[in-house]
Formats: structure tokens, sequence, C-alpha cells
């Protein structure tokens, strides 16, 4: 094995085959620090990784999510080790707020840490991985930019479990933690590039009554009624209560912006009282529109992803890449389709290593040194610091 790559994959949670891979970075990279990617299927091998990391005083910190990416390939068993030469500022923060006053405190916090950490005229990404679960993810970015504006980039995705079942999904070497956030603030990093593909259709809704990730009414009707007859009407598909969680994922919301930006939102469950809950925010009064599967356009998806990645980095061609791949993308599309867009990214960016995982919603900014935005149904790239 070669102890100069930054990214290393390995196949089984052998704890000999960690530990050699620790020993031989370590030994070449004394300030190093690692970061961790597991899949679901093996969450209960956090304890041995933080267990070696500990014992070779190596920071660790780390996420668990639904998949990993390799070689162009989902996977539910293995392990991502991502070597960081020198540890970089990070931040594990547990059981986030959900209340105004508890969120403005937490922001002040968060912004404050960072801050401290923002020396000359140095290039920062604030690199932010959430719990899935946590409800208002949009608010906490609102409230941390509303600080720190751009002086940083802002990128990140979500963890946890695609069943969306609690599930403590963030790490560092002595924690494993559930509704938090994990920071990591990389220096010399420009930053990275988020794409979903989606078009929005002309015709628009209100959501009249919404709270977090919970969408009551829209247009002062109860939500699903709403849904329903959108679907019926613009698509042919007959949704019930029934089959919701089967076709539910294939007809999405898109919240249009002013600037015509459209962020995708995947209703993930129903509520008895016929309230719909997404994956990630929806303001009150927000325009939506309804999504469907065939506006996807997986080419423009990768022609803007390899054209972003380029315009920060230069030529992705040998460099290590970081790749998150929404789970509700890969659903939507299908196994084939979404393997057909990892080939596609790989063969176009011609990356030496392409590391990554399958997220619960990403977070990137609507323009280079833009606003934090938080997605579904994307994908975010960016190289490997």
């Amino acid at each position: 094995m070669n102890d100069v790559e930054r990214m290393r994959f390995l196949p089984s949670l052998d704890a000999t085959l960690l530990d050699d891979t620790l020993s031989g970075w370590q030994t070449g990279f004394p300030h190093m620090g690692v970061c961790v990617l597991l899949p679901e299927a093996q969450k209960e091998h956090v304890g041995l990784v933080q267990a070696l990391c500990a014992k070779r005083k190596i920071p660790l910190v780390g996420a668990i999510f639904p998949a990993l990416i390799h070689q162009a390939a989902f996977h539910t068993h293995g392990i991502w080790l991502l070597r960081f030469d020198e540890m970089p500022f990070y931040a594990l923060y547990a059981d986030l707020p959900v209340d105004a006053p508890g969120v403005e405190q937490q922001t002040d916090l968060i912004a404050q840490q960072i801050a401290n950490q923002l020396v000359g005229n140095e290039e920062f990404t604030l690199f932010m991985l959430f719990d899935a679960m946590v409800p208002n993810i949009g608010t906490l970015l609102d409230g941390v930019y509303l600080q720190l504006a751009n002086r940083v980039h802002y990128a990140g995705a979500n963890a946890g479990s695609e069943t969306f079942q609690p599930l403590p999904c963030l790490f560092d070497t002595s924690r494993l933690v559930q509704n938090g956030v994990l920071l990591m603030l990389l220096p010399q990093h420009q930053g990275a590039i988020l794409e979903h593909g989606y078009h929005a259709p002309a015709k628009t809704v209100y959501a009249t009554s919404t709270l977090g990730n919970r969408i009551s009414q829209i247009d002062w009707r109860p939500a699903f009624k709403v849904y329903q007859e959108l679907v019926q009407s613009q698509y042919g598909v007959q949704i019930t209560p029934q089959n919701f969680y089967e076709h539910a994922v294939h007809f999405p919301f898109g919240i249009v912006r002013a600037n015509h930006h459209v962020l995708v939102r995947i209703p993930v469950m129903l509520h008895e009282d016929g309230s719909l809950f997404c994956v990630g925010e929806v303001p009150a009064n927000s325009v939506l529109t309804l999504l469907q599967r065939p506006m996807v356009d997986t080419h423009e998806t990768m022609r803007v992803l390899i054209a972003g990645l380029t315009e920060l980095n230069g030529d992705s061609a040998g460099a290590d890449v970081l790749l998150f791949y929404c789970a509700g993308r890969r659903l939507h599309l299908g196994v084939e389709r979404s393997t057909s867009e990892l080939v596609e990214f790989e063969r176009l960016t011609q990356a030496g290593q392409i590391a990554g995982a399958v997220s619960l919603g990403e977070i990137g900014g609507s323009t280079l040194h833009g606003y934090p935005l938080f997605h579904n149904a994307a994908l975010l790239a960016a190289h490997w610091p």
C-alpha cells in the first residue's frame, strides 16, 4: 500500500489492517488527523475505529451514512479513511436546539468559534456534517451566515439512516452523538460544487402553514390532499396513504427562489392528519412546484459539476475528490441510472481517487462565496484538502 495516498478504502473492517494503515500514515505525518466514513450496516464498528485512533493519539472525526461510494459503485460494507496531513479545527455538537433562543445561542457559539480560527487572507471552507434528523438545518445555516457571511465557503452533507429513524451518526475520538453537527474548518480550500439537474414546471402553489420540515397546509388546505391533486393532475398518478412511500420519492417538491433556483424537498413521511414531512425545512409561504423524475437532466448535472470543479481547482485529473450522492436521488433514479452517474463523474473528472457516501441532504452555496442552502436530490463534489 502507498502511505502517501490521502484516501484509502478498506473493503472490510479488520482491526489489523486498520491499525497498519494508521501506523503507516502516522509515521510520515505525525500531526495527522483522520475523517472516517462508515456505512450504516457497519455502525457497530465506530468503537473499534475510536479505540485505534485513541491508542495512537490521532484526532478523529467521522459519520455514518446509508452507503459508501468507491470505484463508481455503492457499498454497504467497508470504510473510507480520509487523512488530513495536519488536523484542522473541528467541533462536534450534540442535541442541537430547535427553539428560537436556543438556535440563536448555538449559532452565536459556532460563529464565534469559527471566527477565532480565521487568520490572514487564507481561504477556508466550513464543512458541515449534520444528523439528517435535525429539523431546522436551514435556520441554523441562516444564523451562522448572518455572522460569518462570505468569510468562508460553505459545504456539507447529512448523515444518518435511510429509514429516517433516529441514529447516533456523528463521532469523534470519544463520542458518538445524534441530533448534532460536526464542523470542520478546511484551510486553503476553495469550497464545493452542488447540482441536482431538476427544472421546475410553471405551476406553483404556496406552503401556507409549515413548521420546520413539516408542511401542514398548501394554499390553506391539508397538504397531502393538495399533493394528491397535483400529482394526479400533472402526471396522472394516484397517490394514497398506502402507496405514499412507493411514489413520493418520484414526485418531490421544489422550492422556487427569487433567482429561479430550485431547492428540492423530498416528502419522506405522511402524518395521519395529512401533514407531509420533508428532508429539510420548508419556510412558511414558500413558493412550491412539483418535480418529477424525467425532469432530471443527468448530463447537465455532470456538466455543471465538472465545470464548477474545474473553475474552483483547475483540472481534476489525478486529484483526490470527495463526492456525496443524495439517497433520495438514488431512490428516484434507481440503482442503474444512479450508478451510471457515478461512472460518468469518474470518467469526466479522471480523478486519482473518488471517496464518497450516500447522503441524506446536501449543503452548498448558490454561487461561489454564496449563501449556504440545504438541498435534496443533489450531488456535492469537492477536492479533498
